[in-house]
């Protein structure tokens, strides 16, 4: 017998109160319980909600530690490190990691199995050997220009070079998941057990005396990215491999890297976003403000993981409705998504401002300068949270190459702003650069889906009147 929470509410309500609420109950019902595509990626989304959200305060708790333990000036080292590996190794996928979520239900709905046998394989080993190479190459260059950096940057940076190829199969992992549907595969391995991992070592290899610095820490993330990757590897690819079953491959190369190319252009621009603000402040201040930047950086994903959460939820979906000419359930779907991201950052927001000052302070007494900073980042975030995931729409329906342009102008825009604002301002100059980059690509999104697909995905659009989803 399935749980009905209208039904429930219904015998344990009084009527009046039960009459009120059936409607909302029986929406929850359909998401929760429903067997539609919508109700399935309703569901995904709340899934990865929630992964992210457990992920969210891992990361979080495990910061803390680090900062602790390292002090600011070994923890912005590592941070910064850190952030420079996570960029690179997002990179090194070429943007085969996005392009799986489309291929995978593609090839499948079509029946294109030898196609889908080839991508699988084709797509690790192109990765793999774009990963290997950028980590030669970075390794090279830094032992080349080891005297022109600054001393305490060049080993740990050489040790997250060794990062670098299990951190690129690692992301195409999460999207051959993401491409079946299957969310905890996607996300468990990189978002909860590696974070642990790291920390769980970082703790080991204090406990025995080892030095609490930032080589320490790069030491750890080898060995957590290493067993995390390796792991994901036995069990996505595997899984995968059984399901397409034996067969001949089809190795279409040149179509796959057609679409990932401007795929990887895409991802690429939104990472570099993401992070920019961090690097930048790394290339113009001493460690110890990139380590205040970077722990209110931390605390302030605590409010952005909701757009990450709902994205990786949704992007099998859109490219379904894009490939099954249903346009009218499409413009629905995406309203909802908006929905979907804008309240639930708003309310996260809020409950960060109001506990921003004690959440920094775990870090210790000198990161809470950073809590001024967080008015400023939140108002991006939420800005950008007017459009929902905007941009799998376009990447998902064949649009990637006008998201890519975009991307690469809001690109422009934050890197100009950080460079101007920063040596004037500090932090603030940061914080300012970044909030005002995320409003920027808010509007962009929302006028470049308005005139490709005719649809108004922004919050306080009218909802769309015609088609089911």
């Amino acid at each position: 017998m399935r749980v009905s929470a209208a039904t429930t509410a219904e015998r344990i309500l009084p009527e009046r109160l039960a009459s009120r609420a059936r409607p909302h109950l029986e929406a929850f019902d359909a998401l929760a319980f429903g067997s539609g595509e919508r109700s399935h990626a309703a569901r995904m989304s709340f899934t990865a909600f929630a992964v992210r959200v457990t992920s969210a305060f891992i990361a979080f708790a495990s910061q803390v530690f680090l900062a602790r333990w390292m002090g600011g000036f070994e923890y912005g080292v590592f941070v910064l490190v850190w952030t420079a590996m996570l960029i690179l190794g997002n990179l090194s996928c070429l943007g085969f990691h996005t392009s799986m979520i489309r291929f995978i239900p593609e090839y499948r709905g079509q029946g294109r199995v030898a196609e889908l046998r080839g991508v699988l394989l084709g797509s690790r080993l192109i990765v793999f050997a774009a990963s290997t190479l950028i980590a030669l190459a970075g390794a090279a260059m830094i032992h080349a220009l080891s005297d022109r950096i600054e001393p305490h940057h060049v080993v740990p940076f050489l040790l997250g070079m060794v990062c670098l190829p299990m951190m690129g199969l690692s992301d195409l992992m999460q999207g051959v998941a993401r491409g079946h549907a299957w969310p905890f595969h996607a996300m468990l391995p990189t978002y909860i057990v590696r974070p642990l991992l790291l920390l769980i070592l970082m703790v080991v290899a204090v406990a025995v005396g080892a030095p609490a610095s930032a080589e320490t820490g790069m030491y750890a993330a080898i060995v957590a990215v290493y067993a995390t990757t390796l792991f994901q590897l036995v069990t996505v690819s595997n899984r995968a491999e059984r399901q397409a079953a034996a067969g001949p491959r089809a190795f279409g190369v040149r179509g796959w890297v057609v679409v990932s190319l401007p795929v990887f252009l895409i991802e690429g621009f939104i990472y570099i976003l993401t992070n920019a603000d961090v690097l930048m402040v790394g290339f113009f201040l001493p460690p110890t403000d990139v380590a205040v930047y970077f722990a209110t950086v931390k605390t302030l994903a605590l409010v952005h993981f909701v757009y990450f959460a709902v994205r990786a939820g949704v992007a099998q979906r859109f490219a379904g409705l894009m490939h099954g000419d249903r346009a009218d359930e499409l413009a629905t779907f995406a309203h909802d998504t908006v929905r979907w991201t804008f309240w639930p950052t708003l309310a996260m927001a809020a409950l960060l401002l109001a506990a921003g000052e004690p959440l920094l302070m775990l870090f210790g007494a000198e990161f809470t300068a950073g809590y001024p900073l967080l008015f400023v980042l939140v108002a991006g975030v939420v800005a950008r949270a007017v459009v929902g995931p905007a941009e799998s729409v376009l990447t998902m329906g064949g649009y990637q190459n006008a998201c890519a342009r975009l991307y690469a102008l809001v690109l422009v825009v934050n890197v100009a702003l950080n460079c101007v604002l920063i040596p004037l301002y500090g932090l603030w100059g940061a914080a300012i650069a970044t909030a005002v980059a995320m409003a920027c690509e808010a509007v962009f999104l929302a006028f470049t889906v308005r005139a490709k697909l005719g649809i108004d995905m922004w919050m306080g659009a009218a909802a769309p009147k015609t088609g089911n989803a």
